[in-house]
């Protein structure tokens, strides 16, 4: 599961450059097929609540096989808690680590929704389990079930909170783009493919898959393989479904690319199959 690092906040800026694109089709409230309707999720894409209780069920299968105990987990060898649909970190209070704790966030985003939940889930200022022997104990507890049932409950919330962090995520791949023009591409792409169902969803597995494309390290031959790559690489599309296929399109294309251009020792060329085949579930109504 990708990591959120650290984002700054959504500059607002990027609402006048979407007012500013008229008819190119990014993020048009008048579109059938378009999210821009329903539930806030306080960025500029909105998402009706059956659209984003399809796509928090299609992650919660990717991430968690769709199993209710799957929501609540503490890996082995990990310092924290993995929370929700999203793996939402959970640090035990005074232990940060090298991860962004997104965990207490979402709690902060579904209070500001007036989502209600469990008093104690409330009140906490951390983690409650000290450690993953602490956790595994409390297996059976009350306090377990009720989290677990919980977090069950709020899928569409999880997914509208994943869509504004990738969403605040945009800025950071637009700076790693150095030519205006390119700039402008990527953002009118990234919305265009976010005005359907099946485009959100893309996204959001995209990057849980193959991250960002913003790390440098994260190239061979000086070609990336991450969100911001796909977005570069897709052709002019309309908006919606369409823009959704070419999406899948591209992935295709740029992880093609990184096979082409991986060390051989890496034998690489194992995996394409698998992901050309997640790449074309993008492509695929939910």
């Amino acid at each position: 599961m990708y990591r959120f690092p650290p984002q700054p906040a959504f500059a607002v800026a990027l609402f006048t450059f979407l007012l500013g694109l008229g008819e190119s089709g990014c993020v048009s409230a008048q579109r059938a097929d378009s999210p821009a309707s329903g539930a806030a999720s306080g960025g500029v894409i909105r998402l009706p609540q059956a659209d984003s209780d399809a796509i928090g069920r299609k992650i919660w299968q990717n991430e968690c096989s769709g199993t209710v105990e799957g929501l609540v987990r503490w890996n082995s060898g990990e310092d924290f808690a993995s929370l929700g649909i999203g793996h939402f970190i959970w640090y035990v209070s005074g232990r940060p680590g090298p991860f962004e704790e997104s965990f207490p966030k979402l709690i902060a985003y579904m209070k500001q929704r007036n989502v209600a939940m469990p008093s104690w889930l409330a009140a906490a200022r951390g983690c409650p389990w000290p450690n993953r022997e602490a956790f595994l104990a409390q297996q059976g507890s009350p306090q377990m079930k009720e989290l677990r049932q919980f977090l069950a409950a709020t899928v569409p919330v999880q997914t509208d909170f994943i869509v504004l962090r990738l969403e605040q995520a945009l800025p950071k791949m637009a700076g790693a783009t150095p030519n205006a023009g390119d700039r402008e591409r990527l953002k009118a792409n990234f919305y265009r493919v976010a005005q359907s169902r099946q485009g959100v969803y893309a996204l959001i597995d995209y990057v849980n898959f193959k991250g960002e494309g913003v790390k440098p390290e994260e190239r061979y031959n000086g070609l990336g393989w991450g969100l911001r790559d796909v977005l570069l690489t897709m052709r002019d599309t309309p908006g919606g479904t369409a823009s959704a296929h070419e999406f899948g399109e591209a992935a295709k294309i740029v992880l093609r690319r990184r096979v082409d251009n991986s060390p051989p020792a890496r034998g690489e060329s194992r995996w394409l199959p698998g992901w050309l085949n997640r790449c074309g579930t993008y492509q695929r109504p939910l």
